[in-house]
């Protein structure tokens, strides 16, 4: 497959650790491990999106150059959960000898605390017995669930949510690559449906170039299946007003038009509701009845139901709160 019909997610991954966009100072920190030519296991966390797998790929890149092959295996945990996997796969390429320059290699196991109790446990067996040859990377979502005996053998780096200078840097990289022409409003829209996630972002913008190289906000909104800021206000403010007909209204727009989810439409509505005009305290109820709806949806209760629910529940909120 040539580069031009390689998916945007990857024709843009870094190849080197001076590519990666934010996470300055634990790009600092994998740079000096990468001249020194040694360093320890590492756990990597934190949410989708913000730059785990590319720091991993970039870092081997920087390290071992064409001799990759040889001494870095990727395998994504989620896929292979069992003992079996760390028993096999890992087990029999933690004992290779690396033809690489650097003579440690890197078994990186993306998604590992999806990795079951049993398969950890023999995992740990690995990292000490091929300690001196092989060094593991781990990327997790949740840290937490990678059991303790892993976690005092490793590092843990923790990745910081990408703010909203970062994610512009990224989309104007692949602009300019590209050749695409996109106004403010849209780079806007792509920031905000993104919510820090630069592989939603880049999957987004590359669906939005298939339709032409002039990309417009409504692209953006249309494609990511998500409602403009000012429609999830428009909603929560009919609801605060007493406007309960309206809101309903509103709610449909967003249901049918939008063909959102109930989760999607919660979790744009918590983002909205600081700039809602009501009392703090009302604020702080309002928030708490949106965690109440999204737990009884998640838990399979009427999605319909549940969501004007919220919204009358805001009503009786936002009325006791204006006496």
């Amino acid at each position: 497959m040539s580069t031009l019909d390689l998916p945007w997610q990857e024709k843009y991954r870094p190849k080197s650790l001076s590519e990666v966009i934010g996470q300055k100072a634990i790009v600092q920190k994998l740079s000096s491990f990468v001249e020194r030519g040694n360093f320890p296991s590492m756990i990597f966390a934190g949410t989708a999106g913000i730059g785990k797998t590319s720091c991993a790929l970039a870092m081997a890149h920087d390290l071992y150059g064409d001799a990759i092959t040889s001494a870095f295996k990727e395998l994504n945990a989620s896929d292979s959960r069992g003992i079996d996997v760390i028993r096999g796969e890992v087990k029999e390429f933690a004992k290779t000898i690396s033809l690489a320059k650097v003579p440690v290699k890197i078994i990186f196991l993306d998604e590992a605390d999806a990795l079951t109790a049993d398969a950890q446990h023999a995992l740990r067996r690995t990292m000490e017995k091929y300690s001196g040859e092989t060094r593991f990377i781990l990327s997790a979502n949740y840290a937490s669930k990678i059991i303790e005996p892993i976690q005092s053998r490793c590092v843990v780096f923790r990745f910081k949510q990408l703010g909203e200078p970062e994610m512009k840097e990224y989309i104007d990289r692949i602009v300019k690559a590209e050749k695409l022409q996109i106004d403010d409003k849209a780079v806007e829209a792509l920031v905000y449906v993104g919510d820090g996630d630069l592989r939603k972002v880049t999957n987004t913008l590359q669906s939005a170039a298939m339709q032409g190289n002039k990309i417009i906000e409504t692209h953006i909104y249309e494609i990511a299946s998500r409602a403009r800021p000012k429609e999830i206000a428009s909603m929560l403010r009919y609801a605060v007003t007493g406007d309960f007909e309206n809101a309903r209204k509103e709610l449909d727009n967003l249901s049918l038009s939008h063909g959102m989810s109930a989760e999607d439409i919660l979790s744009q509505c918590y983002k909205e509701v600081q700039g809602l005009n009501v009392d703090e305290r009302a604020k702080l109820k309002i928030i708490a009845e949106m965690g109440e709806s999204n737990f009884r949806i998640v838990e399979g209760a009427n999605e319909r139901i549940q969501l004007e629910a919220m919204l009358a529940n805001i009503a009786l909120i936002a009325k006791e709160h204006a006496k």
